[in-house]
C-alpha cells in the first residue's frame, strides 16, 4: 500500500494536476481582491478555495503516509507542511492575518517546479557572496548620501533634506527612474556641475555593483548546472561499471557450464 502511494505522489500527472489547482487559485485569489467580482462569483470561489484546500490536505497526508518520517527530514517538504498548515488556521478569533497569508500557497509551485527550486537554490547559494555586496553597496550608499545632503539639501530640501531623503532619491537614481530630467536636470540649473557628482554614482553603483549581484548569481547557476552534469556523469559511470561487471560474471558462468557440457559430453556411454 506504500509503495503504491508513493507512486502517485511521484506520478507527474499527479504533480501537474496539483500545478493546476494552485495556478488556478492564484486566479481566484486575485479575482477575490475585485468587490464586484466578489459580489457575482464569490460563492464560487470560496468554493474552490475550500476545495483546494482539501487536496492540499489530502496530498500532505498521502506524502506523509508514502515517506513517513523521512517527509519530516525534507526542507521542501516541511516548506508545504507550513503552507497548508497555515491554510487550515480560521479566519477567526486573532487570526485573520492567517487569511492574507494564504497568498503564500502559491510559493508552493516552487516546490513542485524544479526549475523554480533550482533558481532559488542558486539564489540561496549566493547569500554569502551577496551579503559582501549589499555591504558595500551601502557604504557607497551612506558616502553618497552624506555628500548629496550636504551639496543640496540647502537648496532642494524635498530629495536631499536629510540623510533618509538622500538615502531615498539615489535609491531611485540607481534605478534610472526619472534620473535626468526628474531631479539631475533641475539640480543643474541651480548646480551646473551636478553631473559630477551623479554620473560617477551611477557608474558605480548601477553599472558596477548591481551588474556584479547578477554575475555572482549567474555564476551560481553555473555551478549547480556543472554539479547536476557531473551528478550524471557519475550515474552513467556506475551503470556502465555495473553493466560490465554483470557480463563478466555472464561469461564466467558460460564458460563454467560449456565446461560442464564439454565434461559430460566426454564421459563414454555406458
Amino acid at each position: 500500500m506504500q509503495e503504491k502511494v508513493l507512486q502517485l505522489v511521484q506520478n507527474s500527472k499527479f504533480i501537474n494536476f496539483i500545478i493546476l489547482l494552485i495556478v488556478l487559485n492564484g486566479i481566484t485569489m486575485g479575482i477575490s481582491t475585485s468587490d464586484s467580482m466578489m459580489l457575482s462569483v464569490g460563492v464560487f470561489i470560496e468554493t474552490f478555495d475550500m476545495f483546494v484546500v482539501s487536496v492540499f490536505t489530502i496530498e500532505i497526508i498521502l506524502r506523509i503516509y508514502a515517506h513517513r518520517l523521512s517527509f519530516f527530514k525534507d526542507g521542501w517538504s516541511l516548506f508545504d507542511f507550513t503552507i497548508v498548515a497555515i491554510s487550515l488556521v480560521p479566519a477567526s478569533a486573532g487570526f485573520e492575518i492567517l487569511r492574507i497569508l494564504r497568498v503564500l500557497r502559491l510559493l508552493r509551485l516552487i516546490t513542485v517546479v524544479p526549475q523554480m527550486r533550482k533558481v532559488l537554490m542558486a539564489l540561496i547559494s549566493v547569500i554569502p557572496g551577496m551579503t559582501s555586496i549589499a555591504a558595500l553597496l551601502m557604504l557607497f550608499f551612506y558616502i553618497f548620501a552624506i555628500m548629496a545632503t550636504e551639496l543640496y539639501g540647502d537648496t532642494f530640501p524635498l530629495w536631499f533634506g536629510s540623510l533618509g531623503e538622500s538615502f531615498y532619491t539615489l535609491f531611485q537614481i540607481m534605478t534610472l527612474e526619472s534620473w535626468s530630467m526628474g531631479i539631475v536636470r533641475p539640480l543643474m540649473e541651480v548646480h551646473p556641475y551636478a553631473w559630477t557628482f551623479f554620473v560617477p554614482f551611477i557608474f558605480m553603483v548601477t553599472f558596477i555593483m548591481i551588474n556584479l549581484i547578477v554575475a555572482v548569481v549567474v555564476d551560481a547557476m553555473a555551478e549547480i548546472n556543472k554539479s547536476e552534469e557531473t551528478n550524471i556523469i557519475d550515474e552513467v559511470h556506475t551503470c556502465d561499471n555495473s553493466t560490465k561487471n554483470e557480463l563478466i560474471k555472464l561469461r564466467e558462468e558460460i564458460s563454467e557450464l560449456k565446461t560442464l557440457l564439454l565434461a559430460n559430453n566426454a564421459q563414454p556411454a555406458k
